[in-house]
């Protein structure tokens, strides 16, 4: 089998804010086509124009290549071996950030291709289920209006609607310091405590709990003092507290804190979590699929974060394609306890309620070990035209 074309779509939802703070506004979706007609798809959380160049892009010496010219011609049932020679192939403008993250899309692609043409579901081809059904959890994004008196309540409706609608656990997006700052609602100390103990009392004991602050803080004492009384509350993780280059502050953190530290949503290799779980320490990992470097590299750090006894916890803020990736690397990591799920019935986005079909029904906390072949899932080709023209559109303007 042999790879001779690979297709790019750049996506956006017609009714985008470029005010927002939110990157399931557009989309990079890659087709990868083969000489035997099955066709891999894959995306990636990146600018999805930067994503596109990233791809297409002719390259001008050996160590500087394009992405898609080094995969034209190349035997697709092989993805690690084609990461590693992507990787070298692109030193020069690669090694970390956004080619990194393109050349996820491209993997997740060939992971789908490799399942399509065995005819099983992508995990089956790395071994054994780790765990006989998949827990996701909700991420709750308060939208209450710059009312600070209203924001904690906004919270623990939206954790009530979660455990009602069948989630086992929820992350509160307590999004009020730090470049993420959304609401014009003031941070005080007092309202996130206030919040995370409301939610508390509203969910119950059974129901987990987790808090991202989204970059809030610089400093390990700041955290510290903050987040002393959350753990009264049984806070299963706190969620990137820290700028995530500053390693020697995450160590002085993760060894004094009461809460579990989570991290990892931006970074891309195995490499850069290595740094993460060894100089800062971190207690939980999030490889997000497409950033980190697609399947492959997704693989390799769970694998490296099961050899150091960390609790893995997937990033996945984009379409029902991270998803369906993303339930493939679960389904093999017995560390991978929960990921980040939005279902298509709530998700404010359009890209990912109608991107792709054949998604598998969320019940009871729960979704099922993938079954179909490849990733499972499909594209919705009206959907993927209607977000394409939004995108030109947006180019032209």
């Amino acid at each position: 089998m042999k790879i001779i074309d690979i297709r790019t779509h750049v996506l956006l939802d017609p009714g985008f804010d470029v005010g927002a703070t939110s990157s399931n506004q557009d989309a990079i979706v890659v087709e990868v086509l083969t000489d035997e007609g099955i066709t891999g798809i894959g995306e990636t959380d990146l600018n999805a124009w930067i994503a596109r160049a990233c791809i297409e892009a002719p390259g001008t010496n050996t160590m500087d290549r394009g992405l898609k010219e080094m995969l034209l011609g190349r035997d697709p049932l092989d993805p690690v071996a084609r990461w590693d020679e992507l990787y070298v192939g692109t030193a020069m403008t690669g090694r970390r950030g956004a080619l990194i993250h393109a050349l996820g899309a491209l993997d997740i692609a060939l992971w789908d291709i490799c399942g399509k043409a065995a005819g099983v579901p992508c995990w089956q081809l790395w071994g054994e289920a780790a765990h006989t059904a998949l827990t996701p959890y909700a991420s709750l994004l308060p939208k209450a209006g710059g009312n600070a008196d209203s924001f904690a309540q906004t919270i623990v409706d939206q954790a009530i609607w979660a455990k009602q609608f069948g989630f086992r656990a929820a992350k509160l997006e307590i999004l009020t310091e730090g470049p993420y700052a959304h609401e014009d609602v003031s941070g005080s100390d007092g309202l996130m405590l206030e919040t995370i103990a409301a939610v508390r009392r509203a969910v119950g004991p059974d129901f987990k709990i987790m808090v991202d602050v989204a970059y809030a803080w610089k400093t390990a004492d700041e955290v510290l003092r903050i987040i002393e009384p959350w753990s009264e509350h049984d806070v299963f993780f706190l969620e990137t507290p820290l700028w995530p280059d500053d390693l020697a502050e995450h160590r002085r953190l993760c060894e004094r804190s009461p809460i579990p530290i989570a991290a990892g949503e931006w970074l891309a290799t195995r490499w850069e979590f290595l740094e993460l779980m060894d100089r800062g320490g971190v207690h939980v990992v999030q490889p997000d699929v497409g950033r980190v470097g697609g399947l492959t590299e997704a693989r390799r750090v769970c694998a490296l974060a099961e050899e150091r006894g960390k609790t893995i916890v997937p990033h996945g803020w984009k379409t029902g394609i991270t998803v369906a990736a993303t339930r493939q690397l679960a389904a093999v990591s017995p560390k991978l306890v929960l990921f980040e799920y939005v279902p298509p019935e709530v998700a404010e986005s359009p890209l990912r309620r109608e991107l792709v079909s054949e998604e598998s029904e969320f019940s009871d906390g729960q979704l099922p070990l993938p079954h179909r072949p490849g990733l499972g899932v499909e594209l919705n080709l009206e959907a993927l035209e209607r977000f394409e023209a939004a995108a030109l559109r947006r180019e032209q303007r």
